[in-house]
């Protein structure tokens, strides 16, 4: 979420007070703005409250300064291309979104897989076993992409494509090093 610094500027220092209070629910940027309006305004920060905006400062540089392996980028990429490809199965085979449920359920599981790829995207090493679990239980499904491979075959070699995909990403996912093994 983006904050707008000049609209911070145009508030009073008691609205801008109520920023800088530790149990201020305002994002962190909101509340450093405040902590650098105030300050040009010559206010007096009390030692805590000092140290609460570099906490936030240090907090801001942190997360900023995250190095994520490239494999989580691939294998997120990986699995956009996998929720892009099912997109076009659905163009594929429009006429079986015949209902809202089927609707629904469709655009749930694209946004779920989209949702596995922002998570991979952010570098979080516990979703390689979300992802191996689903792939595995997806398996069982394995005699469907087969037997839909002769029935449709552009449905059929989709769906191996995408199989293929996400063996691949998942092997990417589980060949980043631990961060507890590199300092």
């Amino acid at each position: 979420m983006s904050v707008d610094k000049s609209i911070l500027e145009k508030q009073s220092n008691q609205e801008l007070e109520q920023y800088i209070l530790p149990q201020s629910k305002r994002v962190d940027d909101a509340k450093i703005y405040a902590f650098e309006i105030l300050k040009s305004r010559g206010y007096e920060f009390s030692p805590e409250q000092m140290e609460r905006n570099q906490e936030l400062i240090n907090t801001k540089t942190e997360r900023k300064n995250i190095n994520i392996h490239p494999n989580y980028k691939r294998s997120a990429e990986l699995i956009y291309l996998t929720g892009a490809l099912g997109i076009g199965n659905l163009i594929w085979h429009y006429e079986t979104l015949d209902s809202g449920i089927k609707i629904f359920i469709a655009l749930v599981s694209l946004a779920f897989m989209f949702g596995i790829g922002y998570l991979i995207s952010r570098g979080n090493e516990w979703i390689k076993y979300v992802l191996l679990v689903l792939f595995a239980l997806g398996l069982i499904g394995i005699i469907f992409i087969i037997a839909n491979l002769a029935k449709d075959p552009v449905t059929g070699v989709v769906n191996i494509v995408q199989t293929l995909l996400q063996i691949w990403a998942l092997v990417l996912l589980f060949k980043v090093p631990n961060k507890k093994e590199n300092p």
